[in-house]
């Protein structure tokens, strides 16, 4: 069976979350995804983790617009406490969020220390997977853009036509 691309990526990734959940017992799921709500990897059961993916997402894009509006400067981290535990969220890398799932036990303190750290190795393994997927990509030929680029709509000379002979 041969390996999709960019799957070697996916599975340090997952890797990662599964040396996570083995140093923090209290961890009930892991979730690498991308800021666009699309799961890169995920440790996660009894969890939809598209469902999760897609809502971490939604929770980004709040707290990084309260984050903006009250000065904070860019986002890091985001930490929700439940009745029966936490959800925390770290940015990773440039284009990637790492939620985990911890039971009301937790020691926050450890959460986000190990969070921070697995969000930042998350981060480096995403961001090189993104860099290699854009270098083998064909570059755009500058004939094709330029051609592209010069069109102009259509016009209806006819009816310009029409309309100036019967004036």
């Amino acid at each position: 069976m041969a390996a999709e691309p960019g799957s070697s990526g996916r599975e340090a990734v997952l890797d990662e979350l599964r040396r996570l959940r083995t140093r923090m017992p209290q961890l009930t799921g892991a979730l690498a995804a991308g800021v666009d709500g699309l799961v890169v990897a995920h440790d996660c059961p009894g969890v939809d983790p598209e469902g999760l993916a897609a809502l971490t997402a939604a929770e980004l894009g709040v707290a990084v617009r309260v984050s903006d509006a009250t000065g904070r400067g860019e986002l890091r981290e985001l930490l929700v406490r439940g009745e029966h535990g936490y959800v925390a969220t770290y940015a990773a890398g440039r284009s990637a969020v790492l939620t985990l799932l911890a039971e009301d036990r937790v020691n926050v303190g450890r959460l986000h220390l190990e969070g921070r750290r697995a969000a930042a190795r998350i981060g480096d393994l995403v961001d090189a997977a993104e860099a290699a997927a854009k270098a083998l990509r064909p570059a755009r030929s500058t004939a094709a853009t330029r051609t592209r680029n010069t069109r102009t709509p259509r016009t209806s000379t006819t009816t310009d036509t029409r309309t100036t002979t019967e004036s």
